[in-house]
């Protein structure tokens, strides 16, 4: 490849600057997450009790929330670890796009999970005092153990990126400059270290797919050993898998929709990828709903008493409306979106993986709120607020502020760093052009 044309990838992917639509973005998240510090210090104040969380629903929006990040955070090892280890060269661009979206969830997927602490300042007994036997270590296991491999994951891959910017000096600010050199100095482009780098991918790669498969089982485990009417299921581990897998593919084109049109990508995101992942989210779209189908269609053919109120609820009752827009908005809409080939160009793509992570968030809501309001044993003597829940203002803003932080996170690693990897695409489009050649 000729040096002009390799120049032109390194300004086309090197990061931007913030322009006036971007100040307004960033402002408006930093605006969410002051109201959801505000609220959080209530809190902490005035304990528990600003939420609408009861003796009976004790898991709220909180779990919730903690359950889509942990769900949306799966698109890491689908994306960077599946597909590249299957050497499915399109995924280049979309590698780092799904690892920071990885890191960003599980990050605030254990911070959410603090937040639902009544007594936040006791959380370092679970690392003193964990017990082997609860299902909650071993959600904290391997929480931490994803998190530190997908941050791993993004880092590797950008060192030779950070070589790239580190001579592009002008460009940056003083501070960032030294970010650059911080982070990247010792990455001199031997030989030696691209095969050790690449070699340590592989085994990372190799290692977060068992990860993150553990981290679904076991986060559906929390749910499946507590006995509930909805959560007695062995289906569970299957069916979050299957709906991380969605909602991670599905956040995946939101993000490529967006940096594509407001950094100019339309020449290294493309249609292809759009169809490509178009048709992924199709496939994936039709194995949740089968777990869906797997979930609902055993317990109501056998109708079991406890079952009864729980799936009714869902289905006809109070949930009803919500049930069924999760339903439609998470599967069948972008199943049909996504079918025909006009439905899987950038536009209507990104329609469709938007509904895929909307319906998905509502979907986990579905999850924890309505079996914990049908227990096995019926509420006797309680107040009418016990039978209902909505979360406060104080968890709305909490949520939203978990949500905005995870955006936040996207947002400022697209300002410092290459949201598509510089050095692949480069090693890329000369493999592509010596094929052509020959």
């Amino acid at each position: 490849m000729d040096k002009l044309k390799e120049n032109q990838i390194i300004e086309d992917l090197l990061p931007q600057k913030f322009g006036k639509l971007g100040k307004i973005w960033v402002a408006s998240l930093m605006g969410v997450c002051a109201l959801g510090a505000y609220a959080y210090g209530r809190q902490l104040y005035y304990g528990l009790e600003v939420t609408s969380m009861r003796d009976y629903v004790s898991w709220g929006i909180y779990i919730s929330n903690f359950v889509f990040f942990v769900a949306i955070s799966l698109v890491g090892s689908l994306i960077t670890a599946v597909l590249r280890l299957t050497n499915v060269k399109w995924s280049t661009p979309l590698t780092r796009i799904a690892e920071i979206i990885a890191v960003s969830a599980i990050t605030f997927a254990s911070l959410i999970i603090i937040v639902d602490m009544g007594r936040p300042e006791r959380f370092y007994n679970l690392f003193i005092h964990g017990r082997l036997q609860s299902p909650i270590i071993w959600d904290v296991i391997v929480i931490t153990t994803y998190f530190f491999i997908s941050l791993l994951l993004l880092y590797f891959p950008l060192l030779p990126d950070l070589k790239i910017m580190i001579g592009y000096k002008e460009r940056n600010r003083r501070w960032l400059h030294q970010f650059y050199v911080f982070l990247g100095a010792h990455w001199k482009d031997k030989p030696a270290q691209f095969k050790i780098t690449h070699k340590a991918i592989n085994i990372l790669a190799i290692s977060i797919i068992p990860v993150a498969f553990s981290i679904h089982t076991v986060t559906s485990w929390l749910f499946a050993t507590t006995y509930r009417p909805g959560w007695d299921s062995t289906n569970f581990g299957a069916y979050f898998i299957s709906g991380a897998f969605l909602v991670g593919a599905g956040g995946v084109v939101v993000a490529m929709y967006v940096f594509r049109k407001h950094y100019k990508l339309q020449k290294y995101i493309t249609y292809d990828h759009f169809d490509r992942m178009g048709k992924v989210l199709v496939m994936l779209a039709l194995l949740y709903l089968y777990f869906n189908i797997n979930e609902f269609l055993v317990p109501a053919f056998k109708m079991k008493k406890s079952e009864e109120e729980h799936l009714l609820g869902l289905f006809t009752g109070e949930f009803a409306p919500l049930f069924w827009f999760a339903i439609f908005t998470a599967m069948f809409i972008p199943i049909m979106i996504l079918l025909f080939p006009k439905g899987r160009r950038p536009f209507p793509a990104f329609i469709a993986g938007l509904l895929v992570v909307v319906g998905s968030w509502f979907k986990r809501y579905l999850i924890v709120t309505p079996t914990l309001l049908h227990p096995f044993l019926p509420m006797h003597d309680v107040p009418a607020s016990y039978h209902h829940y909505f979360p406060s203002w104080e968890e709305w803003s909490i949520a939203l502020a978990s949500l905005a932080g995870a955006l936040l996170v996207i947002t400022f690693f697209a300002r410092i760093f290459p949201i598509i990897p510089i050095h692949e695409t480069i090693l890329e489009t000369e493999s592509h052009e010596n094929e052509k050649h020959f």
